[in-house]
């Protein structure tokens, strides 16, 4: 079977083709325009959506080396995300089903991130995801294909919003994330102890107060102040947003007995996160998967394999598909 996965739900204009059990292309258009303003503007990036999705389509399958007279069915990206961002890639899609007489098959872009890891991970079940994104932070036990049951959720922000309001606060370029991963690498992580809200109770995560203490400590010591230690600040904001999440991840593996986790989403690009879950899963015997960096963030590859196992499952959709801007 072959598979065109279309992903529009943020700033990302991408496409992508899943053949014979491989990702034959994997192409992403990535917005700039939203640097200027600090984060993503929803009109812009639809705008931008509107220019470039043919072309990615067209190149994804150039790419591929296959016409679309050879894709037997369309998965696109139907939410969470931007409603606008959405409607382009699904109207899109809509239009292909129609003109190629193909079917469509409509994808959860937060179960796309979990099962991208299956790109080039063996399937197997059950398993634990922690789930790490600029808009989603849950951890999710998954039993079978597509049986998913939440075991916990951020109750305010995300933990890739927080590394991008914090990014703001120092200063830094938009996206914050990559370049405060990038800049902790030369810091110290113990340099200043910033709160982890939570780490000793449930497996909800809250990331608001530690955005907060950021502000008051970068108020109280000034920019010069600021500049000048910025790698072991960024350091220590990094310290305090992968021991929550790896300490999350370790309290569900006990509560559950569960052997197999997965981290997903762009903020498993993290290198300081990949570090401590990789020792975590030596130290406790876990079989841990984690996607190489290019489907970590968001991507079309994701969406292509989530659609072929929906498609194995015969889990199509018909036109009457709508975006959603939260899905469950």
């Amino acid at each position: 079977m072959t598979i065109l996965g279309i992903e529009s739900s943020c700033d990302e204009t991408a496409a992508a083709v899943w053949a014979d059990g491989s990702i034959l292309s994997n192409i992403i258009a990535s917005q700039t325009i939203h640097e200027q303003f600090g984060g993503v503007v929803p009109e812009l990036a639809s705008r931008a959506h509107h220019k470039t999705i043919w072309k990615t389509v067209d190149q994804a399958l150039r790419e591929a080396d296959i016409s679309l007279d050879q894709v037997d069915s369309i998965a696109v990206a139907r939410g969470p995300g931007l409603i606008g961002s959405l409607l382009v890639g699904l109207s899109f899609a809509k239009g292909l089903s129609i003109s190629q007489e193909r079917p469509i098959i409509g994808v959860n872009h937060i179960d796309a991130h979990m099962y991208a890891n299956f790109i080039e991970h063996e399937e197997v079940y059950p398993f634990l995801a922690l789930i790490v994104s600029g808009g989603h932070t849950r951890l999710v036990q998954v039993d079978e294909l597509f049986s998913h049951k939440v075991l916990g959720k951020t109750r305010d922000d995300a933990a890739g919003e927080a590394f991008d309001k914090i990014g703001k606060l120092l200063n830094l370029d938009y996206p914050a994330g990559p370049i405060v991963d990038k800049l902790s690498k030369e810091g110290d992580p113990a340099f200043h102890d910033f709160p982890r809200s939570m780490i000793n109770k449930g497996l909800d995560f809250s990331f608001s107060g530690l955005k907060t203490s950021v502000l008051y400590y970068t108020q109280e010591k000034g920019e010069e102040f600021v500049q000048q230690n910025l790698n072991d600040i960024c350091a220590s904001v990094s310290a305090a947003i992968t021991d929550v999440l790896h300490v999350k991840l370790k309290r569900a593996v006990k509560k559950t007995g569960v052997k197999n986790i997965m981290v997903a989403g762009g903020v498993s690009a993290n290198s300081m996160l990949r570090e401590k879950v990789e020792e975590m899963a030596q130290k406790m015997d876990l079989h841990l998967m984690i996607p190489s960096i290019q489907y970590c963030t968001d991507n079309a590859a994701m969406i292509a394999i989530t659609g072929a196992l929906k498609a194995r499952e015969g889990r199509y959709d018909d036109l009457q598909i709508k975006p959603f801007a939260r899905l469950a």
